[in-house]
């Protein structure tokens, strides 16, 4: 089965992102309508000018779209979706919605929606932009039909992965929130180099090509982190002494502690929308 009508409802930084894979998918497919809303009518029409979209209302995309992405921030949710209650009650076909908002669970997108209609939650981060996203997904009533369907559209992002809801805010907190966290190894390593003389771009180039490096030959090999740092580090070497300075500053427990910051959030977010 194909989706013939994409619809977007937020075109940020990630629903940007995700509506640029849809529109590549499209394409190769050799059809469908891409919709795109934001609450800034000039955000979304330049999305629609680069996609080959059509910048339309929330209440078009809730009228017609079969695939509806839900891209807002948890406090504007109800905001968004009240106006759409009335336009989705009165449809006679199915659709499917499909949130990316953090701390809410498809049961509260479907009470802000106003019917049990069919969901699909996804977790993506900021690397589906070029194509080395990983996104994990959960649904209800949605058909696996369906899903393929939806796996084949999200494909141009990277990996996808179903996995219980119960479990996608742990994923969110690692995946989703990583990239950030991921970030301050990057410009730290770059640092450190930029100190002992190295240009910011070469250090910033070589940091960021031994993150990603390390990324491929990690999900490549299945060897566990630890060995794969049992490798480099020779007995009396030079990487010895730089994890030694590391553990000094418990940089794991520190990044434990990321993870499980992030997940208490999420949880703060669910009580409170």
């Amino acid at each position: 089965m194909n989706f013939n009508r994409i619809g977007f409802i937020g075109c940020g930084s990630m629903g940007g992102a995700l509506a640029k894979c849809a529109a590549m998918s499209m394409a190769r497919a050799g059809h469908g309508e891409l919709l795109l809303a934001n609450r800034s009518a000039k955000k979304a029409e330049a999305l629609a000018t680069e996609t080959g979209g059509t910048a339309v209302s929330n209440e078009e995309i809730a009228r017609c779209a079969e695939l509806i992405f839900i891209g807002v921030k948890p406090q504007f949710t109800e905001e968004a979706l009240s106006p759409l209650v009335p336009i989705l009650a009165a449809r006679k076909d199915r659709f499917l919605l499909v949130s990316m908002v953090a701390g809410l669970t498809m049961e509260r997108i479907r009470t802000l929606a106003g019917g049990s209609y069919p969901v699909i939650r996804i977790m993506p981060n900021t690397a589906c932009a070029v194509g080395a996203g990983m996104m994990q997904y959960s649904s209800v009533d949605a058909t696996r039909e369906e899903l393929e369907a939806f796996c084949t559209l999200m494909r141009p992002s990277g990996t996808l992965d179903e996995l219980d809801e119960k479990l996608l805010d742990a994923a969110a907190s690692v995946s989703g929130c990583g990239p950030a966290f991921l970030c301050l190894v990057l410009e730290g390593m770059a640092d450190g180099a930029v100190s002992l003389g190295l240009p910011r771009d070469k250090a910033l180039k070589y940091a960021a090509a031994t993150l990603e490096g390390l990324g491929r030959l990690s999900l490549e090999s299945g060897m566990h982190p630890g060995a794969l740092k049992d490798q480099v580090t020779s007995p009396g070497g030079t990487t010895i002494q730089g994890v030694r300075a590391l553990e000094n500053f418990s940089v794991r427990a520190a990044f434990i502690e990321a993870v499980t910051a992030a997940y208490d959030k999420t949880q703060e977010l669910k009580k409170k929308y």
